[in-house]
């Protein structure tokens, strides 16, 4: 059976969804990062900042999409997901949006304020123990338990085209603001997981912004997409590690992979102490509190792992704020 790959059309037809419910995402100029990154007169960098969403990510558009797409099949079936945390409260508050009840399959380690949100937008929330979910399979099991035993439809976090083309929407939104700039992009970094986020943005930049490098940016424990690129097909990694909570997928998604593939030619890896000290950076220099998976990109810029020299922008995302206060510290720390 073939895969259904997501297309520039079909972020398109997603922006008229997304608008109904939410504003754009700030796309700030960071004067103090073109600063530090030595950056010539007249090259900026901008940060694509999702802290600023209803739900603190990225991930409401991918699952407002995704919910206005499946709602026919839902029907008055509730709707399950796996997340750890961010795609969790992205689907409860499109569930509050279209009236439909969400279960959601959460790790007991999820930040508390991940299950706050997810709460507050009137999900239901079921955990499980993610240090043995490698051996035991006990995320996915539940999830499938849930549609199985309840009749629930089940909405990936990443891998499905309607998630792809709502995330691409704020990738339409960076090409939009640029445009109206009158600005090119040299380089986009941003975080590859289960591929969901960068596969949608790098529709949108690469249509945009032909000329750019999308650089994507994983954890150094968890690079399960640079493997893939070297390999030339999709890795799954039995364990993924990293403070870096969102960026944990097994493997990159097969509705991604081949949007990958075509558009993204570069994979940095990130340590969980750069990723720490750009978390710092940015508190500092802008009073910007991010979560881990939020400021790995920032890390990729500022180590210098991948040369950020061209006569265009820089655009980096920062994905997602949803921290606790007390881990926040902690890991700002450095």
């Amino acid at each position: 059976m073939s895969v259904q790959i997501a297309t520039i059309e079909d972020v398109r037809s997603a922006e008229r969804i997304i608008r109904e419910h939410v504003s754009p995402a700030p796309l700030i100029r960071s004067y103090a990062l073109e600063k530090e990154l030595g950056l010539r007169t007249g090259r900026r960098v901008w940060l694509k900042d999702y802290g600023w969403t209803p739900v603190g990510s990225f991930k409401l558009l991918g699952a407002l999409n995704w919910m206005a797409q499946n709602l026919e099949r839902i029907g008055e079936r509730p709707v399950a997901a796996h997340s750890s945390g961010n795609f969790a409260s992205g689907i409860s508050f499109a569930g509050m949006r279209y009236d439909k009840r969400v279960i959601i399959v959460m790790p007991d380690t999820a930040a508390q304020v991940k299950f706050e949100l997810t709460r507050s937008f009137g999900a239901e929330i079921r955990t499980y123990d993610i240090s043995r979910d490698h051996e035991t399979g006990e995320r996915d099991h539940i999830t499938r338990e849930i549609a199985e035993l309840e009749g629930a439809v089940q909405a990936s976090p990443y891998d499905d085209p309607h998630v792809i083309a709502g995330n691409g929407v704020g990738g339409l939104e960076i090409v939009n603001e640029l445009r109206r700039q009158d600005r090119e992009v040299s380089q986009f970094l941003c975080q590859v997981s289960g591929g969901g986020l960068m596969a949608g943005h790098a529709l949108s930049i690469a249509d945009g912004f032909p000329q750019a490098t999308i650089i994507g940016v994983e954890p150094d424990g968890a690079g399960d997409f640079r493997q893939s690129l070297e390999a030339g097909e999709r890795v799954r990694l039995d364990r993924p590690t990293s403070i870096c909570d969102g960026l944990l997928s097994y493997d990159v998604g097969e509705h991604n992979w081949p949007i990958l593939q075509e558009h993204v030619s570069q994979s940095v890896l990130v340590s969980d102490a750069e990723t720490r000290a750009a978390m710092n950076w940015l508190y500092s220099r802008h009073g910007l509190r991010t979560e881990p998976s939020g400021a790995i990109t920032l890390a990729a810029a500022l180590t210098g792992k991948e040369q950020l020299d061209g006569e265009g922008d820089i655009v980096i995302v920062i994905s997602g704020r949803n921290v606790d206060d007390g881990q926040f510290q902690e890991w700002i720390r450095v």
